[in-house]
């Protein structure tokens, strides 16, 4: 037994124990849910959990440096993926997201997810002491090509989180507030043409969102429905595997964009607290890492991080509830689904990294 303890010990040693246990009792909770929601797919659920657990561990163990090392060829490498995408890619409902790699069907814009905080953050740190207002500009740039390309998809929800991904980066650098209240203005005046730009899909989830009663059983039963489970819960909901709405399958994607709506109906205010505290733990831990943090790189690349899954709960539960248009985007660490539960464990496994080499540069 003695001589196994250091081979434990040296795999756990990475991990930090707070995130690694709220993590965990958001995904139990997820495994519960997809028990209601989607049995079906509840060994898929749990094959890719074990999947983004081992990809966190390899991931925490791989020291800031090393990653700030890869950060440029990660970034290229996700970019031409994108290009293949575009050029190669397989059409699925109208757009064309997926790369057939022979083995596998792979997603380039999840990568960017990550490479974009990583590129950024490395981008700043070499340029620690000496920034200029045109290095923000080469960076709002390095943003917004792979964004164009993931919008050109279309996939707007992906293009919106790895764009959020990229502002966090440039903010946390010390953006100055005056230019962020430039742009603001900027976007505001620019909408009514950004409208023109939009496919009639994303026009409609637009109108749907003001009026989804106009289209009920169409375009807004989506909302409709989901704000129904959520609406009837009450404060304890309606038990596991007792709503109506998800049980009798009223709510469409029940098992990934809309599975808030199903742990609603079940578990009601109460349960919406409880995750909701959960999640408020994860991103307090996250910016308490990023704040701690032993260099620029850690720093920026663990705020940005941290507020990514402020963003994937925010906009899940905005859209499900009613007060966002519908995008596409999972409830992070709870919807089904391979590569946005492989890219969010990968970016707690960055955290621990930064955590656990904090206290070696202290030390």
């Amino acid at each position: 037994m003695n001589r196994l303890r250091p081979y434990w010990q040296r795999l756990i040693d990475p991990l930090d124990g707070q995130l690694l246990l709220i993590s965990g009792l958001i995904v139990l909770l997820a495994c519960v849910l997809m028990g209601s929601a989607s049995p079906e797919r509840m060994g898929a659920h749990l094959a890719n959990v074990a999947a983004a657990l081992l990809v966190m561990r390899i991931v925490a163990g791989v020291p800031p440096q090393q990653l700030m090392r890869f950060a440029l060829a990660f970034y290229l490498l996700a970019l031409l993926l994108l290009v293949a995408v575009a050029l190669f890619g397989d059409i699925s409902k109208g757009a064309r997201r997926w790369l057939n790699l022979g083995f596998m069907r792979a997603q380039p814009s999840e990568l960017m997810k990550i490479a974009m905080p990583l590129l950024l953050a490395w981008f700043f740190q070499k340029r620690e002491g000496r920034l200029r207002p045109g290095d923000y500009v080469i960076a709002a740039a390095l943003v917004l090509i792979p964004v164009g390309l993931i919008a050109r998809q279309p996939d707007l929800g992906t293009a919106l989180l790895v764009l959020a991904a990229g502002f966090y980066v440039i903010f946390l650098a010390g953006l100055s507030w005056k230019v962020l209240a430039g742009l603001a203005a900027a976007a505001l005046a620019a909408a009514p043409l950004a409208w023109n730009f939009l496919h009639d899909y994303q026009q409609q989830r637009i109108l749907t969102l003001l009026d989804p009663e106009k289209d009920p059983l169409g375009k807004g039963f989506h909302i409709i429905q989901s704000t129904i489970a959520i609406g009837s819960s009450g404060l304890f909901g309606k038990g596991w595997r007792q709503g109506t709405q998800a049980q009798l399958e009223f709510i469409p994607e029940r098992h990934t964009d809309f599975i808030f709506a199903v742990f609603g109906e079940e578990f009601g205010l109460l349960g919406n607290l409880v995750l909701l505290a959960l999640y408020g733990f994860l991103i307090f831990r996250g910016l308490k890492i990023a704040a701690q943090a032993a260099t620029l790189f850690g720093r920026l690349l663990a705020g940005a991080i941290t507020l990514i899954f402020f963003t994937y709960a925010f906009v899940n539960m905005g859209m499900v509830s009613g007060i966002l248009p519908v995008v596409g985007v999972p409830l992070p660490l709870v919807s089904y689904g391979g590569t946005a539960m492989v890219t969010l464990f990968t970016g707690i496994g960055i955290l621990m990294s930064i955590q656990k080499h904090r206290r070696l540069v202290q030390k």
